[in-house]
């Protein structure tokens, strides 16, 4: 049956129960007043008539009026006979109000008179009992069957309002939290309903459209399946260590080498939640805990001590951040080859030293005239390989100290220092060199720095290191400004040291290297050229001891460099 038969035959029950419902009572209702009229159109008036009558044979003080009274009566009750023996009654009421019209004076008839109106009224109120006898049990019927009729009405109208309903709403309820399965991708829910309605016809129709989206999702299934399996095949063969977190940190994948550097097994890893692991495992709550560094890590691999870097890359999807992987590059072949690097640097400049210092030595036999007399050819020539040990020396000194940056071991001296103390002694050591070019040094000091905690050897050679370069890229008399004052530091005061000078100045494009190993500004003098490691062991000297250095320059307007300093508190 179609839902909206079921409807139509629902409602028109309802309909049909309520008509009977009011035509049984609108019968009753007007047999109840067809009853009550009767009684007052017949047996009320005739009472009234003969009450009036007797009333009227009662007054003795105008007898003709009384006499008209009762006549006028009379004639009524004549007019309105409706039981049986009544009509009798009222004809002999009649006689003997005529034999009364005759002879006013015979009381007797006054009395016999008295006796029918009294038998007329007992004849109407007799009937006025049964008839109301009568009423009542229709009163009492109709109410019998109104409450048969309410109550069956009442039986069918909840019994629908039970059902009805529910055959309604149940298949929509049942079809709804279906739907929110299937949008849950659980195409494996059928809908099954009773009878050939509608909602039968929904549930073929909804059962062919979960079928098929169920055959398209295990087909998408296999193919996500697969390219599942030759991505974790493709992570696996990978030789660096990977591993995927979700957004909330549990451990999606992990590769075969990052299992060995973690010793734990790939089922301990993924699907749980990785802090939970990394209490119980210090590598992995280091990469947890550090940031993307190119610092190396130091880690126990493959029975040896190798060296990652750690590169976190953050996943990112619709801008919602969906997880991350941690990438560790194996730099350990480098590190050897950098470590063998600086070894062999430290021994050649080692060796070198030696053989550097005794070539100084002859050269000062040279020149003394107890050894034998020069000519001045011969002086330039000595003059020229003292400036070339010179500056040998200071290559391999350079080096030496680079080798003692790369390897971790520069040994430091810190102690609180006056500021004043460092300035004084780099100007110093390089006031016969600004003195040959005529530069105009000039010192500005903030009155009462507070001491800096530093090493005074080292920090005093950066500042040497910047006033040099600042003296060799100056032009003859001009002026170079060393300056130094305090400044509020990220957590606690510091002093900062600048070198200013009026030069020629450093393109932007070469700024960032400039305190990179080996470099060099290109088209810079090659008369005045160096190794290109000063101001890269300058950055370690200082950032060792706590600080920051850093450059401004424009180009021909000269260049500024700084670093600063911890101060005491």
């Amino acid at each position: 049956m179609r839902i909206k038969t079921k409807i139509t035959l629902g409602i028109g029950l309802l309909f049909t129960l309520i008509v009977v419902l009011v035509s049984i009572s609108t019968y009753y209702l007007d047999a109840l007043s067809n009853a009550t009229k009767k009684i007052l159109e017949a047996n009320y008036n005739s009472l009234e008539y003969t009450q009036n009558m007797v009333a009227a044979l009662e007054r003795t003080e105008d007898r003709e009026q009384s006499l008209a009274v009762f006549e006028k009566n009379l004639i009524k009750q004549q007019n309105n006979i409706t039981e049986i023996g009544e009509a009798e009654l009222t004809q002999k009421l009649g006689e003997r109000f005529a034999q009364l019209k005759a002879n006013q004076k015979d009381t007797a008839i006054y009395h016999k008179l008295r006796i029918d109106n009294y038998a007329i009224m007992k004849l109407n109120m007799d009937a006025i009992a049964r008839k109301s006898a009568v009423a009542t049990q229709t009163a009492k019927t109709a109410t019998m069957w109104v409450a048969i009729s309410g109550v069956l009405c009442f039986l069918i109208s909840f019994t629908l309002l039970l059902n009805f309903p529910a055959r309604i709403s149940t298949p929509i309820q049942e079809l709804t939290e279906s739907i929110r399965q299937i949008a849950d991708k659980n195409y494996r829910k059928r809908l099954h309903f009773q009878g050939k309605d509608e909602f039968n016809d929904l549930a073929d129709s909804f059962n062919t459209m979960a079928e098929k989206l169920d055959r398209y999702e295990q087909s998408n299934l296999a193919k996500i399946i697969f390219e599942k399996k030759r991505i974790e095949t493709i992570i696996n063969n990978m030789k660096y260590p990977i591993i995927g977190f979700d957004e909330k940190r549990y451990i999606l994948f992990a590769n075969t080498e990052a299992t060995k550097i973690l010793n734990i097994e790939s089922a301990k890893l993924i699907g749980n939640y990785a802090p939970d692991i990394a209490l119980h495992n210090d590598l992995l709550r280091r990469l947890l805990t550090i940031e993307n560094t190119q610092a190396p890590l130091k880690i126990y691999s493959d029975g040896k001590e190798s060296y990652f870097t750690k590169e976190v890359v953050q996943i990112v999807a619709d801008l919602q951040p969906i997880g991350e992987v941690i990438l560790l590059n194996n730099i350990t072949e480098y590190k050897e080859l950098d470590l063998a690097k600086t070894n062999f640097i430290a021994t050649i400049s080692h060796e070198l030293k030696t053989p550097i210092s005794s070539i100084k030595l002859s050269l000062k036999l040279l020149e003394d005239a107890r050894v034998g007399t020069v000519n001045p050819e011969q002086q330039k020539l000595i003059e020229t390989m003292k400036d070339e040990s010179q500056r040998l020396l200071k290559i391999t000194g350079e080096l030496l100290d680079l080798a003692q940056v790369e390897t971790g071991n520069i040994q430091l001296q810190k102690q609180s220092t006056m500021p004043e103390t460092i300035i004084s002694y780099a100007c110093n050591a390089l006031a016969f060199q600004a003195q040959q070019k005529n530069i105009h040094l000039e010192v500005i000091c903030e009155e009462e720095l507070p001491n800096v905690v530093c090493d005074i050897e080292k920090t005093a050679w950066v500042l040497v290191n910047f006033f040099s370069n600042a003296v060799r890229y100056s032009p003859e008399d001009a002026k170079i400004n060393i300056r130094c004052y305090r400044i509020a530091g990220v957590v606690s005061p510091e002093v900062q040291f600048t070198v200013q000078d009026y030069g020629r100045g450093i393109d932007p494009k070469y700024q960032p290297k400039i305190f990179e190993k080996f470099y060099q500004v290109p088209n810079s003098d090659t008369t005045n050229t160096g190794t290109g490691l000063g101001l890269a062991i300058s950055k370690e000297f200082i950032e060792a001891q706590g600080g920051s250095i850093g450059l401004v320059s424009e180009v021909g307007m000269g260049s500024t460099f700084m670093f600063t300093l911890p101060a005491v508190a």
